[in-house]
C-alpha cells in the first residue's frame, strides 16, 4: 500500500473538499460549498493527506500563533481509515503550534473519538476536575 503524503496546503480545490467532507457525512459543510471553501481558506493552517494525488484527509486549525490553537476539523476518507492518517494530520498541526500552550478541540461524543484524541495528549475538560475549567459553545 502507498503511504499518504502529509503536507500543508493553502489552496485546496472546492470540489475535493466537497468530496471529502461528503464522504465522512459532514453535510452541514457540503450543503453550503461556498461557506466550506471560505472556512478552509480562512484557516490559519491546513494540512492535507494525499494518496496518489487524491485528497484522503485534512486537518485545519485557527490560531493566534501565541496563546491558543483551535483544531477545527480532522477528516479521513472512510476508504483509508486505520492507516495512521488521522494521527499524522493531528501531529502535523500540533507540531506547527508546538509553542502554543492552549490547544482546543470540539468533537463528537463517541468512544472512538475520545480514545483517539487522548492518545494524542488531549483530555476532556471534565477530566481536569470540578472547578478547574468550563467550556461553552454557541451554535447559531
Amino acid at each position: 500500500m502507498d503511504e499518504a503524503v502529509i503536507a500543508p496546503e493553502t489552496d485546496v480545490p472546492l470540489g475535493e473538499l466537497r468530496q471529502l467532507y461528503g464522504a465522512v457525512g459532514w453535510t452541514a459543510y457540503t450543503e453550503n460549498p461556498e461557506l466550506l471553501g471560505k472556512g478552509v481558506a480562512g484557516s490559519s493552517y491546513v494540512v492535507t493527506a494525499r494518496l496518489g494525488g487524491r485528497l484522503v484527509g485534512l486537518a485545519r486549525a485557527m490560531s493566534d500563533d501565541a496563546t491558543v490553537c483551535y483544531l477545527q476539523d480532522v477528516l479521513v476518507h472512510p476508504d483509508v481509515h486505520r492507516r495512521g492518517i488521522g494521527r499524522a494530520l493531528v501531529r502535523a498541526v500540533l507540531d506547527r503550534y508546538r509553542t502554543v500552550r492552549q490547544k482546543v478541540l470540539l468533537t463528537d461524543d463517541e468512544p472512538a473519538q475520545r480514545a483517539f484524541y487522548e492518545s494524542l495528549g488531549y483530555a476532556e475538560i471534565r477530566d481536569f476536575g470540578p472547578g478547574t475549567l468550563r467550556a461553552f459553545v454557541r451554535y447559531d
